[in-house]
C-alpha cells in the first residue's frame, strides 16, 4: 500500500517541480529595492508618491526638501497676501497645505442688513494669474431671515486681483531684501 500511494505522489512533485522551474525561468527579471529606487518605480516615503501626494518623512525621492518656504502646500506669496487680503473678515478656516481659506460672514459696518463670505483656493503652487479662485456669497437680512442674493463676477475678480497685486508686491520686495 505504501507503493501505490508513493507512485500516485510521484507525478504531483514532478508536476509541482515543473511549475515552480517555468516561473523562474519565465524571463522575468527581479529588481532589488536599492534598483526600484534607481528606476523610480518606489516612490519613497510616500502615501500617493511625491508628486502631489502627501509626504511621510518631509523628503521627496530625490532627496530634497518638499518645499522650501516653510512646509505649506501652496505658493506662499498667494498665501500670504490671500490673508493681507481677507484680513478685514473674520476666518473660520485656513488650510495652508490644501490652499483653502474659508471666512465667517462679515458684516460692513455701514450696511448692517448685508452680510458677506468668501472662500478662497489657492490652485497653484507657482505664482501665476490662474492661481486663486474666489467665490463671495452675500445675504440680505428681511426682516429676522437672511436671503441669499447673487453677487456679480466682477466682486470675485477685483478680490482675485488685489490678491494677486499683493503676492507680487511680496514677491518683489523679498527678491529686493536678498540683493
Amino acid at each position: 500500500m505504501r507503493r501505490s500511494t508513493a507512485l500516485r505522489l510521484v507525478p504531483v512533485l514532478l508536476a509541482a517541480s515543473v511549475s515552480i522551474a517555468g516561473c523562474a525561468s519565465w524571463g522575468g527579471k527581479t529588481e532589488t529595492v536599492e534598483e526600484q529606487m534607481k528606476n523610480k518605480d518606489y516612490k519613497f516615503g510616500s502615501l500617493l508618491g511625491t508628486e502631489g501626494g502627501i509626504n511621510l518623512f518631509g523628503k521627496n525621492k530625490r532627496g530634497g526638501d518638499q518645499d522650501s518656504a516653510g512646509g505649506i502646500g501652496v505658493n506662499s506669496f498667494l498665501w500670504r497676501a490671500s490673508l493681507d487680503t481677507l484680513s478685514f473678515m473674520p476666518i473660520a478656516s485656513a488650510d495652508p497645505f490644501g490652499g483653502v481659506i474659508l471666512t465667517d460672514w462679515y458684516t460692513p459696518p455701514d450696511s448692517p442688513n448685508e452680510r458677506f463670505k468668501v472662500n478662497l483656493y489657492i490652485m497653484d503652487r507657482q505664482l501665476r494669474a490662474d492661481g486663486v479662485r474666489v467665490s463671495v456669497f452675500k445675504q440680505q437680512r428681511t426682516g429676522n431671515d437672511w436671503r441669499d442674493i447673487s453677487v456679480g463676477p466682477e466682486t470675485a475678480g477685483q478680490l482675485e486681483d488685489a490678491v494677486l497685486t499683493r503676492a507680487r508686491q511680496l514677491r518683489v520686495s523679498q527678491n529686493a531684501a536678498t540683493r
